[in-house]
């Protein structure tokens, strides 16, 4: 075996993961099995979702794999560590990559790390596991697109690795390497429907300060349409699910390759219900229309905030009274909306989240999820923030969701004003509809009050404990 490719999602061992259970197959690494096979690579994959630390361990002994590759993000970081500890343990040399590892590189090569990928892993580890069979650690620094420690134990970063330009000429994700039934089994079992994601396009060249670019930058690349839905007729030919998910940053962004896709689709008889994420602006009549066409039963509209100020502030370069507008059409033709909120941006006060909640009532989407702004390393937002983020746990046992920023409002605040918001919202549209009962809407209007209330008691809250996050790097 040249390289086993592995990823750190333990569906079992997470809690809130478990109260979810809408698990799809890991695609980064399942794209790059596909990549080195067709380059004549000897692959396995360990895939976690349904697994157990204890397997991958026993795996990992039994095979002894040389490389192991293992891709890592926010969420499975500390099983990432762990995983990588258990390789080092056996000998192999472990590669990271991922969105996660490039700008926490110097801590991830001190804990059990050998290399660092940046970026797209296909033609960096097409390159990279020749070398590291013929010349193990050494010279590394001839590969683009990586990070390593050399002989003194200083952190060294290579040139960047250009994109893949032509995507299309890519093999499809290896799915056939996971039992992807499984996955399918889980979504019927507990939600009524199966689903399968596939990804038509890498890259988002928008500029949301808060947003992380790591793996693909502010590239846009497509898929020809014709490749797109050749793949997912084959998807509906060997899995049949009932449900798509389009897993493309913003589905929509670009109209007339849109348009293609959809005549292509048309063509092979597929339509299989879908749900996607796009933005305002990328929307109008024509693509709504078409998107119910072709089977969307859920559009998520990105909307962060109901104040143009903090969207302003974000550079998300939309407007409110087009997300609502956009919001409307999109449900003129039947399709679901959802929407994203991020509360506790920089600059933002009770004023805007009042804006907020006024814009989702007019907004009135199926259905919407908050989250409060957290900095992501490498993102203008940490940039801006750096000198004032909070940490109040070591770097092994946190990850970015985990900072928060001196000066703002409180973490207990924010709970309470996500109960605010969201019963506030939902007794809106109790009201609308009138045939909710009333002790229903008592329920929603006490929970609104007692979050607006607690909002009132922790204004004068704000986030001033913690540690400073800027740690040294500890030395191997």
């Amino acid at each position: 075996m040249d390289i086993l490719l592995a990823h750190g999602y333990f569906l079992y061992e997470d809690p809130h993961e478990m109260k979810v259970m809408k698990p799809y197959p890991p695609l980064g690494i399942l794209y790059i099995s596909a990549y080195l096979k067709k380059q004549g690579f000897d692959v396995g994959v360990f895939d976690s979702t349904f697994s157990s630390m204890e397997k991958f361990k026993a795996l990992v002994a039994k095979e002894r794999p040389s490389v192991v590759g293992i891709y890592t993000n926010m969420m499975t970081k500390r099983n990432v560590l762990m995983m990588a500890q258990i390789c080092k343990a056996q000998g192999a040399t472990v590669v990271l990559g991922g969105p996660e590892p490039p700008y926490y590189a110097g801590d991830y090569l001190a804990n059990s790390a050998d290399i660092i990928v940046k970026g797209e892993g296909e033609l960096t580890l097409e390159e990279l596991l020749p070398h590291l069979a013929q010349h193990g650690l050494k010279g590394l620094d001839s590969i683009n697109g990586i990070t390593f420690r050399d002989g003194d134990g200083k952190v060294v970063e290579t040139l960047p690795r250009a994109f893949i330009q032509d995507l299309s000429a890519n093999p499809w994700p290896d799915r056939e390497a996971i039992d992807l039934p499984q996955y399918m089994k889980v979504w019927k079992d507990n939600h009524g429907q199966s689903s399968v994601s596939v990804i038509q396009a890498r890259g988002c060249p928008y500029t949301c300060r808060w947003c992380s670019h790591s793996v693909y930058g502010n590239t846009h690349r497509r898929r020809t349409p014709a490749d797109a839905a050749d793949e997912v007729l084959w998807i509906k030919e060997h899995y049949n699910p009932d449900l798509i998910w389009y897993a493309d940053d913003v589905f929509t962004i670009n109209s007339r390759w849109f348009f293609q896709y959809a005549e292509e689709l048309q063509k092979r008889d597929v339509r299989i219900p879908f749900e996607c994420i796009s933005r305002a602006d990328r929307l109008n009549e024509g693509i709504v229309k078409t998107l119910a066409e072709m089977g969307a039963f859920r559009v998520w509209n990105g909307s962060e905030s109901g104040s143009q100020k903090i969207l302003d502030a974000m550079d998300r370069k939309v407007k409110v009274k087009d997300v609502q507008e956009k919001t409307h059409l999109l449900q003129k033709y039947g399709i679901e909306t959802g929407m994203f909120i991020m509360l506790g941006y920089e600059g933002e006060t009770i004023q805007e989240l009042e804006e907020t909640v006024e814009h989702l009532k007019i907004s009135n989407p199926d259905i919407f999820l908050t989250t409060v702004a957290y900095p992501i390393k490498g993102t203008h937002y940490y940039a801006e923030v750096e000198s004032r983020i909070l940490a109040d746990r070591s770097w092994t046992d946190r990850s970015d969701r985990d900072l928060t920023v001196a000066g703002r409002y409180s973490r207990r605040f924010y709970s309470f004003a996500t109960r605010w918001m969201v019963n506030e919202v939902a007794l809106n549209r109790a009201q609308i509809k009138g045939n909710v009962p009333l002790k229903r809407r008592l329920k929603l209007y006490a929970n609104a009050k007692i979050g607006r209330l607690g909002m009132t008691l922790t204004k004068g809250q704000r986030e001033n404990q913690g540690q400073q996050i800027h740690e040294p790097v500890p030395s191997l």
